[in-house]
């Protein structure tokens, strides 16, 4: 499939830099995605950044994508880059 974002949905990879793994981004990310209805998955990267990719209305990913640059209380987030991907059907949202 193709970029939607005409018919209002859209999805975006994201990797966010910063202390993101062991304060529980990945599962916060969760639950924000789940409250947006957005689907996609959140994981570890070697290098320790956490990627994120969001599939959903153009607005929940904004406002996903807003969430990502402070995360949960425990985080701190020193970069987030996202570029928007050809769209996916994720069946959910799920922490890898």
């Amino acid at each position: 499939m193709s970029d939607q974002s005409e018919s209002g949905m859209v999805c975006v990879r994201c990797h966010v830099a910063g202390r993101v793994q062991g304060v529980f981004f990945r599962a916060s990310a969760r639950h924000e995605a789940q409250r947006l209805g957005i689907k996609g998955y959140a994981k570890n990267l070697h290098d320790g950044r956490v990627e994120v990719v969001a599939c959903g209305s153009v607005s929940a990913v904004g406002e996903l994508r807003e969430w990502l640059r402070k995360g949960p209380a425990n985080a701190v987030v020193s970069g987030v880059s996202c570029a928007v991907i050809d769209f996916h059907d994720y069946p959910q949202f799920v922490v890898g």
